[in-house]
C-alpha cells in the first residue's frame, strides 16, 4: 500500500500518484488506485465503484472525472465509493500494489507501507495550519515540496523548515510541476478564458492553477469572467473573491454544468484554456476551441523509478 496525500487540496498529489502507478505498471505489476469517497447520488448503489475504461465514467460529475479520468486513460483501475473495507479488499485481490490517491488533504483510510505527502510552497505555512493536512505531514515517510518552479526560495525554505520541525524523520524531496499544451500556437497571444480545477481554486484557496501558468507562458491575455457569470457559477465567484480572471470548473449537478457552459459562452473567448484535469469538452459545448493543459511532476532529487527502487523493501517489490 503506497499512499500519496497532501497538506491541502491542489498540491499536485495526483501527478505524483499517476507517476508512481505508471512506473509500477511498466514493471509488470498490477496496480489499483483507491480514491477518497466522492459519489453523489444513491450511496447504497455506489457502495463500491470500479472504473476501468472510459465508459465507466459516464454520468459522473466533473469533480469525480477530475480525479479518475487521467488514471483510467493511463490504464490504471480506480476504486472509490463508500464501503472502504470492501473497496480495499477488492482492490487488494485485483492488484499487486494499491496506490492510495488521497483527495483534498484527507488521511489515508488504510495503513500504508509507505506514506508520501505533498506540500505547496505557493501556500507556505498551510502545512502547519490545516486539519487533517498537518496530521498527514506528521505521519509522512517522505514529503515532496512540489511546484518549486513557480515558488521563491523563501517560500521553499519556509515549507522545508516547517517539515523539519514537525517531522524531523521525514525525507524531503523537491519537485517541479511542469505545465504544457499540445499546440502552443493555438494559445499564444490569444484572448483566453482560463478554467481551473474547481476544488483547488475554491475551497483549496489557490489563486490560480495550471491554466493560468500556461496562459502566462504562452503570452495569452486572460479574460475576466466575473461580469458574465450566471447562476451557481456567479455565486461561486462572489464567494471566492480571491480569484483573478479564473473560472472554476464546477459541475456537481447538471444545472451547475449548464451554468458553467452559459458563462463560457457569455465570455466569448478566442480560446478556452482548460487547466482542469478532466476533458472539459466532454461536458460543455461552446464555440471557442478548448485547449487542454497537461501537467506532470519532475523530481529534482530522483525519478519515480529510482524512488521505487530505493523503497522496494518497504513495498515488498
Amino acid at each position: 500500500m503506497l499512499a500519496v496525500d497532501a497538506v491541502r487540496t491542489g498540491c499536485g498529489k495526483s501527478q505524483v500518484s499517476r507517476a508512481f502507478a505508471a512506473e509500477l505498471q511498466s514493471r509488470g505489476y498490477d496496480v489499483a488506485v483507491v480514491r477518497e469517497p466522492m459519489p453523489y447520488g444513491d450511496l447504497a448503489e455506489q457502495r463500491v465503484q470500479r472504473f476501468a475504461d472510459e465508459s465507466d465514467l459516464d454520468g459522473l460529475t466533473i469533480e469525480e472525472r477530475e480525479e479518475y479520468e487521467q488514471h483510467v486513460e493511463r490504464g490504471h483501475v480506480v476504486y472509490a465509493g463508500v464501503d472502504y473495507a470492501e473497496i480495499v479488499e477488492r482492490a487488494s485481490a485485483e492488484a499487486d500494489v494499491v496506490v492510495w490517491d488521497g483527495g483534498n488533504n484527507e488521511l489515508p483510510f488504510v495503513r500504508p507501507d509507505l506514506h508520501v505527502v505533498l506540500a505547496d510552497p505557493l501556500r507556505a505555512g498551510d502545512e502547519r495550519g490545516y486539519h487533517p493536512g498537518e496530521a498527514n505531514l506528521r505521519r509522512a515517510d517522505v514529503v515532496v515540496v512540489n511546484k518549486e518552479n513557480s515558488a521563491s526560495d523563501d517560500q521553499i525554505e519556509t515549507v522545508a523548515g516547517n517539515v523539519r520541525n514537525a517531522n524531523p524523520d521525514a525525507e524531503i524531496l523537491h519537485a517541479d510541476s511542469v505545465v504544457t499544451v499540445d499546440d502552443p500556437e493555438a494559445v499564444r497571444g490569444k484572448d483566453v478564458l482560463v478554467v481551473e480545477d474547481g476544488p483547488s481554486v475554491t475551497h483549496g484557496g489557490t489563486d490560480y492553477g495550471a491554466g493560468t501558468v500556461a496562459a502566462e507562458r504562452y503570452g495569452a491575455a486572460r479574460l475576466d469572467p466575473s461580469g458574465d457569470a450566471v447562476g451557481s457559477i456567479a455565486d461561486a465567484l462572489a464567494k471566492y473573491d480571491h480569484l483573478d480572471r479564473v473560472l472554476p470548473a464546477m459541475g456537481y449537478t447538471d444545472e451547475q454544468i449548464a451554468d458553467l457552459e452559459a458563462t463560457i459562452r457569455n465570455v466569448d473567448p478566442e480560446v478556452v484554456l482548460a487547466g482542469t484535469p478532466h476533458t472539459l469538452s466532454a461536458y460543455v459545448d461552446v464555440e471557442a476551441p478548448i485547449v487542454q493543459v497537461d501537467y506532470h511532476v519532475e523530481f529534482h532529487d530522483t525519478t519515480p523509478a529510482e524512488f521505487l527502487d530505493d523503497r522496494a523493501a518497504d513495498l515488498g517489490l
